[in-house]
């Protein structure tokens, strides 16, 4: 709608301009050249009603699409295709003994093109083109749409929002590198990133960060989301089952299938656009954004899919099937949070999933009151026939050494950030 606008107001400025011009005579004798070359006497009359129409039309057509397309190559094919088939049009009513006057037309256009060039590389012109650049095919078109339409500065210095941060990460990556040629590393990894980003940019999430190894998604900025963590955790959720398809795709053609975990967590951090005039974007930066980063990388050694803390679940609770994790101490927030695996999404759970997930959330009560015995028959109470389960594995390992007395094993592995309470 502010491309609209601002088209339109450059289309009526070269509208009036050619008005200045036709009132100075300038017009009558190009019409009168153009008729010489046509064939077709100029009769003298005043300048048809279609001419001053498709000048109209061709004046805030061209203004409006001048200042939308940001591609400089585009704009100046599209100013000189437009005069091209102006022109033609004289000489093709010609051959039907009619004159079309191509100048004012033709005029309407040119300097609809110039105004609207010329506005583009202003600072307030050239805002459209600031916010493609740092966002492109980073966001959803229609989040990019409505912040071009909205009066948020194009600069982004910086400001605290309450958002979610999505990790995802290929967990064995290292053993990709070793048992695949490069090429064939490069392609799956693609085949991973490509399908993980699409989907979570047409979820609502802004897509931070996508490398060799992981992809971080934003979700509640830059455009603010009430229920960033809800969405965040149905976008996981559902990319599992996308990850369960592709990796099917994976193991018939490379027989290799990619280890993919997750993390989300929620919180204050901030949202800016950081780096310099040669490598510049917008991030998001805080405590959020590194323990998300940290709680992924625990995923492997926890044995869970989907980790998310305390601030991600207490909002989206009512949406999601989870289970206890680990009470950690987190250095950065000097407290301790819970985490949590989610399973599914909110009544998404067989009848035999849910008596294990409540038999496995009792298991690691008694566990926490080391209560070894008890946890253990909660634990085998939880226990799927054919169905692995690591996190499951993981505790009645800790139990094990914890009754050898020495030290568990869930202390070395677990990252230096955490300490577990």
């Amino acid at each position: 709608m502010r491309t609209l606008k601002t088209g339109a107001i450059i289309g009526a400025a070269s509208a009036a301009l050619v008005l200045v011009l036709l009132a100075a005579g300038l017009t009558p004798l190009i019409d009168t050249a153009a008729s010489k070359l046509a064939g077709i006497p100029a009769d003298g009359r005043p300048v048809p009603s279609p001419a001053w129409l498709t000048m109209l039309i061709f004046a805030f057509a061209m203004g409006w699409t001048t200042v939308d397309c940001t591609r400089p190559a585009a704009r100046l094919l599209l100013v000189i295709a437009s005069v091209v088939l102006l022109c033609s049009w004289t000489f093709v009513l010609s051959l039907y003994g009619k004159f079309f006057p191509p100048t004012l037309p033709v005029l309407g256009t040119v300097l609809s093109f110039a105004l609207g060039s010329f506005w583009i590389n202003t600072r307030i012109g050239s805002r459209k083109q600031t916010l493609e650049r740092l966002f492109g095919q980073r966001l959803p078109q229609t989040s990019l749409d409505t912040i071009i339409d909205s009066p948020t500065p194009a600069e982004f210095p910086g400001k605290v929002v309450n958002a979610s941060v999505l990790v995802v990460s290929v967990q064995n990556h290292a053993e990709l590198m070793e048992l695949l040629p490069p090429e064939s590393y490069t392609a799956i990894t693609n085949l991973f990133l490509r399908t993980a980003s699409d989907y979570l940019v047409e979820s609502g999430g802004y897509l931070d960060e996508c490398n060799g190894e992981c992809i971080r998604v934003v979700f509640g900025a830059p455009l603010p989301d009430e229920r960033h963590s809800i969405r965040a955790c149905r976008a996981a959720i559902d990319l599992a089952a996308r990850i369960d398809e592709l990796n099917k795709e994976c193991d018939a053609k490379w027989q290799r299938r990619l280890d993919v975990r997750m993390a989300i967590d929620s919180g204050d951090i901030i949202a800016g656009v950081f780096g310099g005039a040669r490598l510049g974007s917008y991030s998001v930066a805080g405590p959020a954004v590194d323990f998300a980063r940290r709680l992924c990388g625990s995923c492997s050694v926890y044995g869970s899919r989907i980790l998310i803390g305390p601030d991600t679940y207490t909002p989206a609770a009512e949406s999601i099937e989870v289970r206890p994790i680990e009470i950690l101490k987190v250095a950065a927030r000097r407290r301790r949070v819970e985490i949590y695996e989610i399973l599914s999404a909110r009544h998404g759970l067989s009848p035999e999933r849910e008596r294990s997930r409540d038999h496995f959330w009792t298991g690691v009560l008694h566990f926490r009151d080391r209560q070894w015995d008890k946890a253990v028959d909660e634990f085998t109470k939880a226990r799927i026939p054919g169905i692995p389960d690591e996190a499951l594995d993981f505790y009645l390992r800790r139990i094990e050494e914890s009754r050898r007395q020495r030290t568990p094993l869930y202390l070395e592995a677990v990252p230096a950030l955490f300490h577990v309470a």
